[in-house]
This record gives structure tokens, C-alpha cells and sequence, in this order.
């Protein structure tokens, strides 16, 4: 079976790590392939990495502006690659795919993974987002929050159902001591705790709350760093905030960091402080390095998060609170490791791709039980100017983040 996703990718983040991770995980029957619209080239970074792992991977010539040509371009690649089912992973995916499955005649997934309301073009876009869910085959929510959500937007129950967001454990079974020693050296001062956040520095990210409760910690555990991993709009910002709560020495802006993996296991604890979230990747990997977690109860994270067991969950908004939970947690650090471990034992039970794979298998061969499996794309032509031969971009790397939802 032919499975081909259309996104909107602008870096290798949390949505493409959940593509090719199913991608890897589906039985050997089934091929899957990457559209991208092309995102200004922000795109290159997730297909050169799908190429890399040995999938057909193809930056779209057209966008929105020329949308009737934009959907001719995906309806083509459809035929060419022979797509049995079509998966489309966000708005602009969305939209623009189902128009253009329809004309292939084959079914059309999409992934709901949450809606941001970032500014009012965003909020136009999920508008339209929100009526189109209505006439797709399937749509998959990456949590019951999220499957709430969509059902309020007129979806039909048995049009939705619930896959969660996966991770391989086995990316932290090896932790490198030295990054702890990295970690430190983003302090002058020496440091007893570090707690850490990530994510793409943007409003509905509630960073602004972190900082805010970093002050009040920061007067009870005066030997604790705040490290926060990403880049994005609100980097000046937040920058300006830090500064002007005099935390210049106790709150750092790290940036974005390939290496993201290698730090969460010697964090002490990870917030996650967003006003919004379908199911928080980052969370999950937080887990999986078996570090404990304060965040937020939006959307999916008290589908992850026990509270009082593998972290503690506060509301959004609420630094007061936030603050508390954090110095609670650092009050009993002998209690971090255990709490840590129940996390990891939480994702190695319910999260793992394993289990994603067979419940999105179910979904395709119930969307098409005559489909051929196995069957091979025809070749993308040499002539065609949609597939270049884009390279992964050093500046790319350096300044987008990797944990978004």
C-alpha cells in the first residue's frame, strides 16, 4: 500500500519526526513518500532527511497564491506515485490535499495535532482548517483533547479517533555524561539544579509565564539555572524580560541545538508552560530521558502527565502556581529519579511507534481493503523541476527549533 503525507514543513521538528517515525514502523507492504510545499525553502531540511532514511521525498513548485496549480501539481505526484491514501498534516495540507485526493478518487487522513491561534492569519487559516476537517475520510487526533476539539468543529464522531504522538525510547538509553557538564557551563555561577524548557519561541508558547516563575524560584532555590532550548519570534522579547528581571546570570536562551537529546537526560526537571497543546512532544521526550515534568493541563499533556507521579500539572497562565510546583519538586530531589522513571515506563507502555504503527495500519486497510501493497511508484521524471536536489542547510540547522507539536 502506497501511503503519501503532504505537509508544510519549515524545519525537521516534531510533526516530521512523527511522519518518518511511522513511516519506519509500518510493515515492509507498505512504501510511504513526503510531499512539501516548498516554504520559502524551509522545507529542505525535513526531505533531505527523508531522503536520508531512503524515502521519496519532493519539494511542491506551487503554494497557496496559485492554488488551482497547486492542487494539479499534488493531484499528478498522486498518480505518478500510485497513492492508495493520502495523510495531510496541517491547514494548508489539508485544504489543498482533500481537493486534490478527491480528483485521484482516494481517501484523505487528516492529522489533527492542534491549533495554535498564533496571529490573525493563522487564526483565518485554522478557521478554514476546522470547516474542511468536515469532509475528510479520517481525522486522526493526536489526543482526546484535541478529538473534543474537533468534534465541536462539526466532524463526525465516527469520522475521528485517536492516535497518540510516538517515541523511540532508545534515542536516550545512553546518556553522555558530559553534556551535564555542558549544561553547567552555560552558568558562571555554579549551579545544584538546572531545569530546562524547549520549544519554538513563540506566543502560545507561554515562555514569558517560565521567566516569570523562574523569579520566584530563583528567591527560594537561589543555586538553580533555567536553560531554554529554541528559537523563534519571541526570542527578543523574552530576551528583554529576562534582562529586565535581573536573571541575565540565572536564565539562558540556548538557542536552537541539534543535539537536544544529549541534554534532556542531566536536566533536573522540564516545563513545559503553553497556553495550548495537542499531545507535547517534548514532553514525551522529557520522559523517555527519564526526567520529570511541570507543565500545563492543556489539550493532551493530562493524557501523559500524572500528577504527583511523573511530574505535576499546573494551569496555564499561573506563574504563582508553576513556581510552587517547580520548588516542590527541587524541595525532594531524591524523589526526581523515581519520577523520571515512571515517565519513561508511561511512554515505553502507551507511546511507543510500535503501537502507533498497527492502530494507523488498521485505519488504512479499513480506508482501502482492495488497495495493492507493495506496489512501486512510477519514477519521478528527470525533467521535472518539483523534486531539486535540495541539501540540508547549516543555517537552517542553527536557528529553528526542533520541539514543535
Amino acid at each position: 500500500m502506497n501511503i503519501v503525507h503532504l505537509t508544510a514543513s519549515t524545519f525537521h521538528g516534531g510533526p516530521e519526526r512523527q511522519m518518518l517515525g511511522l513511516a519506519h514502523h509500518l510493515p515492509a507492504t507498505y512504501q510511504s513518500m513526503f510531499l512539501s510545499f516548498a516554504e520559502g525553502g524551509r522545507c529542505r531540511q525535513f526531505l533531505s532527511t527523508a531522503r536520508h532514511h531512503g524515502f521519496e521525498a519532493v519539494a511542491l513548485t506551487y503554494d497557496t497564491p496559485r492554488w488551482w496549480s497547486a492542487v494539479r501539481e499534488i493531484a499528478g505526484h498522486l498518480e505518478r506515485m500510485g497513492a492508495d491514501v493520502l495523510c495531510c498534516h496541517g491547514y494548508k495540507a489539508n485544504v489543498l490535499g482533500r481537493i486534490a485526493a478527491r480528483r485521484q478518487q482516494i481517501p484523505v487522513v487528516a492529522v489533527s495535532r492542534g491549533w495554535t491561534a498564533e496571529n490573525f492569519k493563522v487564526r483565518l487559516y485554522e478557521r478554514l482548517d476546522r470547516f474542511h476537517l468536515r469532509w475528510m475520510d479520517q481525522v486522526v487526533c493526536v489526543s482526546e483533547a484535541q478529538a473534543a476539539r474537533v468534534r465541536r468543529a462539526g466532524v463526525r464522531p465516527d469520522r475521528i479517533r485517536v492516535i497518540y504522538n510516538a517515541i523511540d525510547p532508545m534515542r536516550f538509553h545512553e546518556p553522555d555524561a558530559r553534556y551535564r557538564a555542558k549544561l553547567l557551563r552555560y552558568f558562571r555561577q555554579p549551579r545544584m539544579h538546572v531545569i530546562g524548557a524547549a520549544g519554538r519561541l513563540s506566543p502560545e508558547k507561554g515562555f514569558e509565564v517560565l521567566v516569570k516563575a523562574a523569579e520566584r524560584v530563583l528567591r527560594e532555590q537561589p543555586c538553580t539555572g533555567f536553560v531554554l532550548f529554541g528559537e523563534g519570534p519571541e526570542r527578543t522579547n523574552l530576551q528583554k524580560q529576562i534582562s529586565a528581571a535581573g536573571l541575565g546570570q540565572s536564565f539562558i536562551l540556548a538557542g536552537f541545538r541539534a543535539d537536544l537529546d544529549r541534554f534532556l537526560p542531566h536536566l533536573d526537571l522540564l516545563v513545559l508552560p503553553s497556553y495550548t497543546e495537542g499531545l507535547p512532544n517534548v514532553v514525551l521526550e522529557a520522559f523517555a530521558a527519564g526526567v520529570p515534568v511541570v507543565a500545563t493541563a492543556v489539550g493532551g499533556t493530562p493524557e501523559v502527565v500524572e500528577e504527583g507521579v511523573s511530574g505535576y500539572l499546573v494551569p496555564a497562565g499561573d506563574a504563582e502556581t508553576m513556581a510552587e510546583r517547580i520548588c516542590q519538586a527541587l524541595s525532594h530531589p531524591d524523589d526526581l529519579p523515581d519520577m523520571g522513571r515512571k515517565g519513561r515506563l508511561c511512554v515505553q507502555e502507551k507511546f511507543g511507534f510500535a503501537t502507533q504503527a498497527e492502530l494507523y495500519r488498521e485505519l488504512f486497510e479499513q480506508l482501502c481493503p482492495e488497495a495493492k501493497t507493495g506496489e512501486a511508484p512510477t519514477a519521478l521524471p528527470d525533467e521535472t523541476p518539483t523534486a531539486p536536489a535540495l541539501s540540508l542547510d547549516d543555517d537552517l540547522l542553527a536557528t529553528e527549533s526542533t520541539c514543535n507539536n
